[in-house]
């Protein structure tokens, strides 16, 4: 099993109940844990613990929120998402960790400043052009597997679709249970995820849960626009913190 100092497993309970948050209630939250679990451990070995407590959240979310899932936007994705990954895969080893980082980052800065160029025009879904689905299906499984950072770039997918705000919650579930459970063999092949990995995952299995029923709560008494507020502004500080490491 892997050993960590109680400070670590501190951090380690907080990152993963914001996991279970950020699945059920404020979407963005789960690009902080990934930070947090960066700070216990190398980068890398931090994606093989997270990839099997995001699976965990994306099930309880999908079982809570799955009546308010919108396919016709996810099939959009998966077969452009499905060649991110592929192309994570064989890019993992050719990338530095920081080049990762920095390549991530201008990916989401992009993606957040048109959106906010969108709204600030007043534009419908259809000004995005046939493009944009499948550059984001690419590029989120691209980030998925070299960084576990696709969820800003569905945030920013699923607010340009103007989803409210269980509808998001919904799709973006049924979305990630699917990627996560896709990416699991590549993760398994790279020997990221373990026995020691897992043993892990299992222990903090329940703040996962805790961080479901929190982030259920959350989401009921949020408004709308704030909702879309704090969900565009937590990509876009989840790009800017992969800039500064």
């Amino acid at each position: 099993m892997i050993q960590l100092e109680p400070w670590q497993w501190l951090l380690a309970v907080i990152a993963a109940a914001l996991i279970g948050v950020a699945k059920t209630g404020v979407a963005g939250l789960g690009m902080l844990s990934v930070v947090l679990f960066a700070q216990i451990m190398p980068a890398k070995q931090a994606t093989g613990i997270v990839l099997p407590l995001l699976c965990f959240g994306d099930i309880v979310a999908t079982l809570m929120y799955r009546q308010h899932a919108r396919w016709k936007y996810l099939w959009r994705l998966f077969p452009w998402t499905a060649a991110g990954v592929f192309a994570g895969y064989f890019a993992l080893g050719r990338f530095s960790e920081t080049q990762a980082r920095i390549l991530i980052a201008a990916i989401v800065l992009t993606l957040v400043g048109l959106h906010l160029l969108r709204r600030h025009v007043g534009g419908h879904e259809a000004e995005h052009g046939p493009w944009f689905p499948p550059t984001v299906g690419v590029l989120a499984g691209f980030t998925t597997l070299v960084a576990n950072a696709a969820g800003p770039l569905m945030t920013i997918y699923l607010l340009a679709m103007r989803l409210p705000k269980m509808d998001f919650v919904g799709t973006a579930a049924v979305f990630f249970l699917l990627l996560n459970l896709f990416k699991v063999p590549f993760m398994i092949d790279l020997g990221l995820i373990n026995g020691a990995s897992f043993t892990l995952n299992l222990l903090l299995a329940p703040a996962v849960l805790a961080g479901t029923w929190l982030g259920g709560k959350l989401l009921l008494r949020i408004n709308q626009r704030v909702f879309e507020n704090l969900a565009l502004g937590l990509a876009a500080l989840a790009g800017l913190k992969l800039v500064v490491g």
